[in-house]
């Protein structure tokens, strides 16, 4: 076995170990440019006279090394051969996080206020990318054929650590352990086998500076406990006495299923009586346009499109008899081609969930047709289809009256599904105070839950009548023999 196949190196944060191809590159004084490269050839020619080195195949390359710029700026983000960076990639590749670069400028004013009600410039354009300063240290392995050491094509990243100004390390791959060794298979001539392990060298911190370490950091975060408590403050808004603060932070994840591709959401909140939004809350909004691809049998947009809403909830009657209603959530999914020509995709409605919590819905939508192929021939060539004026009369119209609300003659069509994520979070100052109040309170709460639930009772009371009705049809047309010697065995 030759004597380099087998190696072992101890490397500490930031240590220089030089590979042949580095030996062979500085030891030429004309070949370095830069301080860096001349520091290095005064540290090689130092090694020559000393030796030479010890490491032959491991070797690493630090913060400052020209290979940690050039491994950042072609990261890819996905692991396609044929990947195409996208504009916020090439933007993100210039930024270099280095310890050095940090501008404690943006730094000390946001010690003294949380928010940055009137942002310059450039703060956004600092404050876009992330950039957390952070010192990158690599090490390689030179596994070239015996003999052929310090070919750039034979290098391999054995193990990349991280430091943030967080003081978070980060190894990758990790530490061996108990995992066994890891494994680099090379196709070339002969296809090579190397394993490699990565453990932790690293001497173990006494107890009695492990314990002044703990007093230290808890110390610390009192302190910025106490500095935090005095920005935000002890006093938060409350709401009045019987009433009912909402807040919904909500995701439109994704709409499946639908004929047409590049779709996009358009939603709005209706507020029933008692209800209120703040005079800042927008109740509607509307999604990017979201190409499709093939999920299984549906051809599947995801939006991941986030929104928030918050309103007020005030009881004027307590009587038994007044029934308060939930807010609603109406959308319309529609469709958008190549000659901006939009059609009408589905029609839904969702009531927001009475209990607090983290909820998942996937609603389905339809649309009205109309009778005969003209309608469709228009729809396919020129875009267009008939929509509703009023995207209330999914549920029931705001402005209808009466005591019955017919739909003979209104035709539509079952389309694909829409799915939500909403995350709701109830606050009322009922739930601090005596049981008697929060008995109040949970009492409107399951009249607001009763309501949303009245729609599903009244369609299982259906169903039931239904299924009764088809039975009674099917014993009349029994013969009436069977029906009597069934009716005197029970």
């Amino acid at each position: 076995r030759p004597p380099d196949e087998e190696e072992e190196a101890v490397v500490a944060w930031q240590e220089k170990l030089f590979s042949q191809f580095e030996v062979d590159l500085y030891q030429n004084e004309s070949a370095c440019q830069t301080p860096l490269d001349r520091q290095y050839h005064q540290e090689i020619l130092k090694l020559e006279k000393a030796g030479g080195r010890k490491n032959y195949r491991i070797f690493t390359y630090t913060d400052h090394d020209r290979f940690t710029n050039l491994e950042e700026h072609c990261q890819k983000v996905t692991d396609s051969d044929d990947e195409v960076p996208s504009y916020l990639a090439q933007r993100m590749a210039t930024v270099r996080r280095r310890r050095q670069d940090r501008r404690p400028i943006e730094g000390s004013s946001l010690k003294s206020k949380v928010i940055t009600w009137e942002p310059s410039e450039e703060f956004i354009k600092n404050n876009h990318v992330i950039n957390t300063p952070v010192q990158t240290m690599y090490i390689m392995g030179d596994l070239g054929p015996y003999g052929k050491l310090g070919h750039r094509e034979y290098e391999h990243v054995l193990c990349t650590i991280k430091v943030d100004s967080n003081g978070v390390i980060t190894v990758k791959p990790d530490f061996t352990g108990t995992k066994g060794a890891y494994r680099i298979e090379l196709d070339g001539e002969k296809r090579e086998l190397w394993t490699y392990t990565i453990e932790n060298a690293s001497a173990q911190v006494q107890q009695e500076d492990e314990e002044r370490e703990q007093r230290v950091f808890r110390d610390l975060y009192s302190r910025h406990k106490e500095y935090l408590s005095g920005l935000v403050g002890s006093e938060f808004e409350m709401p009045l006495p019987g009433a009912l603060r909402l807040f919904v932070n909500g995701e439109i994840v994704s709409a499946q299923g639908y004929e047409y591709d590049n779709l996009y959401v358009h939603f709005f909140l209706e507020l029933p009586k008692c209800w209120s939004s703040p005079a800042f809350q927008q109740l509607s909004g509307v999604t990017q346009t979201c190409a499709t691809k093939k999920v299984g049998r549906d051809r599947v947009a995801y939006f991941c499109y986030l929104f928030t809403l918050e309103m007020f909830f005030t009881q004027e009657d307590e009587s038994e008899d007044s029934l308060p209603q939930w807010p609603v959530l109406y959308f319309e999914v529609l469709s958008l081609d190549f000659w901006q020509r939009y059609r009408v995709e589905g029609y839904g409605s969702l009531v927001l969930p009475a209990s607090p919590g983290l909820h998942t819905f996937t609603i389905p939508t339809w649309r009205p047709v109309e009778l005969g192929t003209v309608s469709e021939l228009r729809r396919f060539f020129i875009g267009g289809s008939p929509e509703l004026e009023d995207l209330t009369y999914v549920r029931i119209p705001t402005t209808f009256k009466g005591e019955r609300l017919s739909r003979l003659g209104f035709r539509t069509k079952t389309t694909g599904s829409v799915t939500f994520r909403l995350h709701c979070l109830q606050q009322s100052k009922a739930f601090l105070e005596t049981s008697a109040s929060r008995q109040r309170m949970q009492g409107v709460l399951d009249r607001l839950g009763g309501c949303t639930q009245q729609s599903s009772v009244y369609n299982v009371l259906e169903a039931f009548r239904r299924a009764r009705r088809r039975m009674q049809e099917a014993r009349r047309s029994l013969p009436q023999d069977l029906v009597s010697t069934t009716a005197s065995a029970l």
